[in-house]
């Protein structure tokens, strides 16, 4: 009989989320800055089909040139 740590009763085979707990919605792209999923991508990730969260996965590293990078934020723009 084999020890069990009880951690294979919460392993799923699914794709797992690409969360790095950076939410932050870039205000023009509207995507995530963190994970780079949309609003949309990030409400029903839990409701998608293992194809359909493959498919995003596929698309989020072509995302990260559609964001602007802020320049210096509030403290730039008050040297102004």
């Amino acid at each position: 009989m084999t020890k069990s740590d009880g951690k294979e009763v919460w392993q799923r085979d699914e794709v797992q989320s690409p969360c790095i707990n950076i939410c932050v919605v870039h205000p023009q792209a509207r995507i995530c800055t963190g994970c780079y999923r949309s609003i949309d991508e990030i409400t029903q990730w839990s409701k998608m089909t293992p194809e359909a969260r493959a498919e995003v996965m596929e698309e989020l590293p072509g995302r990260a040139s559609d964001l602007t990078k802020r320049r210096g934020g509030r403290a730039a723009r008050l040297k102004r």
